[in-house]
Parts: structure tokens; C-alpha cells; sequence
């Protein structure tokens, strides 16, 4: 997978000593995964839901598995941790099918890309009671909404949780001639960040199903996207436009350089960002008229502000920010954030995507990782920009740190080398499924009609409605689908008895409170020095889907 393309490396941290310092150990068919799964409420007729999170479902700021993302309507599902993919999906289908029979008649939104939302006023920010914390994670993002407006922050996608067995590191270890000391597996996460930064380009490409929008989503930033009919606006050959311009991106963010060499250069590129002033945010203010705005005027509230493919991170304790649990106890798992929801599945998400994500960390993991720059991070955005609106173009060529290359070519050599790890993974498994997950893969390259994306534009065009209706189609069928897999009494029992003793559990949050709000914020924005974590349930993600 080295730019080199598809020879391998010859230092002692290669894929091949690698490979076969693991081959045949047992914990290749026990590596651990998580997913959340973000999707909007929206009413039959595909309009926002504008109730407020449903008791039934819980507290938002303390259920294990149910909580909210930017809105009150945008709900996030979070599993547990497992050891195969069956079974983190099995339990994703389970938070689906109890959320469905909770929720009356609305759907949950099928795509990434939102639905019709009308004012960007009217979308409404997520509650979380009125503890320190839930105040906190809602001033939070109120301040989102003052910095990238409201429209922005509903769009929905997957995050993938992934880590390996502890005791797989003194074996990796000793191949790449290293000591195994408690700090090897954050150098090694580091090394497949860096990797995986510089490849997320080919998850674009083969998982991106966001080709479309409605057009009430862009009306005033249509230009450069193409009319596919009266509601719908699209490009040709575009993949993931929610990793595009008109998603996830910061002009304020994106001359941000963070480092992944180390986790010390990590954590003083994110302390400056979230620390210094920036200008135009201090224009917005903090406290005005006595409201919060902003939890901070720094470029970064906190660390999940960051709009990076992939994050490092420890699950943090009640006192700490996530910055210092990385720092204090290095890193746990990474979570990437640049899959969509496929309108397709069920689910938004398969198990052979799952297989395939497993496959394609361990080579980002075990492969050379050369050191990153800031130049390097821009050449990185332009290649998923290019991936993002042109990625099934004929003969499109990116940037690697060798030179110019045909994605096609660069692709392949990277689908070659996961297929060296699906193999190692499938001898232990005694299955073909994750051999079998990147054949898939390889022909989606050989035939860009495979993807997400253009099946996605092949159903908008065959069935001749606007992006809006189709979307609203395949919601209204997913949740039939939930319908016709009710849960089993027992297990809609448990996961009710969840959401009531979430709900206690916010109540005694809120009677434990002593502090006054500001200097509960004034403690928590001291990096080392901090409370009760503002993001309790964004972080807390990683102790149900971390490692």
C-alpha cells in the first residue's frame, strides 16, 4: 500500500513481517469493532420531525446506547463492542427495531444528505437536561450553529470503531523490532492514522452514497452541481458529497495542520487549536444578554470539533478532557468518520462493509507509515475532493507522494495488499468472508457502476422521482422492515428498562450539581484541570464502541 504502489516495504515495519509475526493467531477472528449510526426523524411526508426526543427512548445525555447528535431529531445509535461483525450489526438492527416502535409513525431518514428541513431556524438543537454537563453539550452546539449554521450539522453518516486484541501488540511488536512498552500501541495507531489519511480516499470511492441532494438543501449553493430534476441536484461521477464542499468542510478549519507523528505532537497541534482565540469567533461572543453562544471563542470548542476522517481516542473518565485521557493513557481505538449511510441497506451499513473496514485498518496498520506534513494534509484533501465530485470518472488521477497516478492503478495496488490481510484473517475464521468482502471491493473498480453512488443515481433515474421522494421511499421500507423483525419480548423489556434508567440517571445528575454554570465552564476549559467531560456521551461512545 506505500506510494510506491503495490511492491511492499523492505524495513522491519512492513505488511509482510507483519503478517507473519500474526499468522494464525486466534485474536485475527476476534478483532474489535463498534459502529453509530447517526439518522434524522422526519415525519410520513418527509419533513423534519420537529417533536423532541421521546422519553421511551431515554436520555439523550445517559443512555448506553440511544442518544442525539446536532439536533433534537437527529438521532445516533451506538453499539456495544464486539468481536465480529455479525454481531455489532445484530445489535445495531436491535436499537433499530426498538427506536421504530417507539418513535409512532416517523421514519428514520434513510439518507446521509438531509431532507426537507425548511428555515434552518426552525431545525431545532438538541436538549439534554439541565445538569452542567447537558447544559454544556448543548451551548456546545449552539455554538456549532453559530459557526457553520445549522444546515450543515444534520447531515448524518457511520462511525466506525476499530482496535485489536491487547495481546496481539508483543507479537507486532517484536517483528518490527520494538520494545513493547506500554506507549507501542499508540505509535502503532499513529502509523495507521497516517496511513489511513493518506488511503480514506478509496473508502470514498468504493462506500460513498451521497451522490445527490435535494435541491432545498443547497438553494443558494447549487452552483457546480447539476440539475437531475426539479428537486434534485447532482454530479455525474460524484461519490460522497457529504465529505465534499457542501458537507463536513471548514474554511476555518482548513488551515488547521494537526499532526499525526506522535501522540506529543498530536496533543500540542489540538491544545493550540483549542486554546488560541480566533478571531472571527470572538466577533460572535461568548456570553451575550446573558445566553450562551459558544463555550469558547477558540477555533476549536472542543475536540470533536475537529472535522477529521479518523480520530484517536480514549475513553475518557468523569474528570477529563478526551485530550488529556490520550495523553495520560494513550491510544485506545481510532474511529473513522467518512462512511455514509448507503440508502440501499436496511441497516445503512453490511456486514461485508464491516469485513471489509477490519481489512482495510490492519493494512493501514501493519504497513509502512512515513511522516506526515502540512503539505502533504492539503495534497490529502485535494485527492477527496477529487474522489468526492469526480471519483467514477474515467482515468481520474490523484496525488500520492510518488506522483501522479490513475486511481484505478492506486486502488488496485491497495485492494491487492488487503487481500494479503483478508487471507491472514479468513485462516483463522475458517470462513472466505472478508476475501470475499474485498473481491467485492475489486469490482467495484473494475465496474464503477457497482458503487453506492451509482446504484443510488441508476434507482433515482429508473424510478423517475426527486432525491426527496426516493429517500422517503426507502425510509418507509426500512422501517417495514423493522416492523416485520418486531423484537423479541425480552429484549424490548431490556432495552426499555435502559431508557428508564437513563432517564433516573440524568435526574441525579441534576440533583448532584453544586456548581454554578460558568465556573463549571471555566474549570471544564482548562485542559487537564477540567470536570464532568462537557461531550459525557459523545465520548462516552467509546466505552460502548471503543475498544
Amino acid at each position: 500500500m506505500a506510494d510506491s504502489l503495490p511492491a511492499g516495504g523492505t524495513s522491519s515495519r512492513s505488511l509482510a513481517t507483519a503478517l507473519a509475526a500474526i499468522r494464525g493467531r486466534d485474536e485475527l477472528a476476534a478483532l474489535r469493532r463498534g459502529i453509530e449510526k447517526e439518522s434524522l426523524r422526519v415525519t410520513t411526508n418527509g419533513q423534519l420531525a420537529r417533536t423532541p426526543h421521546l422519553p421511551a427512548l431515554g436520555s439523550p445525555l445517559t443512555h448506553p446506547h440511544i442518544t442525539t447528535d446536532f439536533s433534537e431529531a437527529q438521532l445516533e445509535f451506538i453499539t456495544g463492542v464486539h468481536d465480529s461483525a455479525g454481531r455489532a450489526l445484530h445489535e445495531l438492527a436491535d436499537i433499530h427495531r426498538f427506536v421504530c416502535a417507539n418513535i409512532g409513525d416517523e421514519r428514520l431518514w434513510a439518507a446521509s444528505m438531509p431532507c426537507v428541513v425548511g428555515a434552518e431556524e426552525n431545525i431545532p438543537v438538541a436538549r439534554f437536561g439541565t445538569s452542567n454537563v447537558g447544559r454544556s453539550k448543548t451551548v456546545y452546539r449552539i455554538g456549532l450553529a453559530h459557526r457553520y449554521g445549522r444546515l450543515m450539522q444534520i447531515i448524518s453518516g457511520i462511525h466506525y470503531n476499530f482496535s485489536l486484541p491487547e495481546t496481539l501488540w508483543p507479537a507486532i511488536a517484536e517483528a518490527w523490532g520494538e520494545a513493547a512498552d506500554e506507549d507501542f500501541a499508540t505509535r502503532a495507531y499513529f502509523g495507521l492514522i497516517r496511513n489511513f489519511r493518506r488511503y480514506s480516499w478509496l473508502l470514498v470511492y468504493l462506500f460513498g452514497a451521497s451522490p445527490a441532494v435535494c435541491r432545498s438543501f443547497a438553494p443558494g449553493i447549487s452552483a457546480g452541481l447539476d440539475a437531475l430534476d426539479a428537486g434534485t441536484l447532482y454530479l455525474p461521477h460524484a461519490t460522497s458529497l457529504r465529505m465534499g464542499r457542501l458537507g463536513y468542510q471548514s474554511a476555518a478549519q482548513s488551515s488547521l495542520h494537526i499532526s499525526y507523528n506522535s501522540l506529543d505532537e498530536y496533543a500540542a497541534t489540538m491544545r493550540e487549536a483549542l486554546t488560541e482565540p480566533y478571531l472571527p469567533y470572538e466577533a460572535i461572543g461568548t456570553k451575550v444578554d446573558g445566553e450562551y453562544r459558544q463555550l469558547s471563542t477558540a477555533l476549536l470548542q472542543i475536540e470533536n470539533e475537529f472535522y477529521g476522517t479518523i480520530r484517536p481516542k480514549r475513553r475518557v473518565r468523569s474528570s477529563e478532557r478526551p485530550l488529556d485521557a490520550l495523553r495520560d493513557r494513550g491510544v485506545e481505538y481510532v474511529e473513522v468518520r467518512c462512511l455514509d449511510l448507503d440508502p440501499l441497506l436496511p441497516l445503512g451499513i453490511d456486514v461485508a462493509t464491516c469485513r471489509f473496514m477490519d481489512v482495510f485498518l490492519l493494512a493501514c496498520l501493519f504497513d509502512e507509515s512515513e511522516q506526515d506534513s502540512q503539505r502533504e494534509s492539503e495534497t490529502m484533501l485535494v485527492n477527496q475532493l477529487d474522489t468526492v465530485e469526480r471519483g467514477r470518472q474515467p482515468n481520474l488521477v490523484l496525488i500520492s507522494n510518488a506522483g501522479p497516478v490513475p486511481l484505478s492503478v492506486w486502488a488496485d495496488a491497495i485492494l491487492e495488499r488487503c487481500h494479503r490481510v483478508a487471507w491472514e484473517i479468513d485462516a483463522v475464521a475458517g470462513e472466505g468472508g472478508h476475501v470475499d468482502a474485498v473481491a467485492l471491493q475489486r469490482r467495484k473498480l473494475q465496474d464503477p457502476n457497482r458503487t453506492p453512488s451509482a446504484r443510488v443515481l441508476s434507482a433515482l433515474r429508473r424510478q423517475g422521482v426527486p432525491f426527496a421522494e426516493f429517500v422517503l421511499r426507502q425510509s418507509s421500507a426500512h422501517r417495514a422492515w423493522c416492523e416485520q423483525r418486531p423484537l423479541p419480548a425480552t429484549r424490548f423489556n431490556e432495552l426499555a428498562a435502559m431508557s428508564g434508567a437513563s432517564l433516573r440517571q440524568q435526574a441525579r445528575l441534576e440533583d448532584a450539581d453544586r456548581d454554578a454554570f460558568d465556573t463549571y465552564l471555566e474549570r471544564y476549559l482548562q485542559l487537564g484541570a477540567g470536570d464532568e467531560a462537557v461531550e459525557c456521551a459523545d465520548c462516552a461512545t467509546g466505552a460502548q464502541s471503543g475498544a
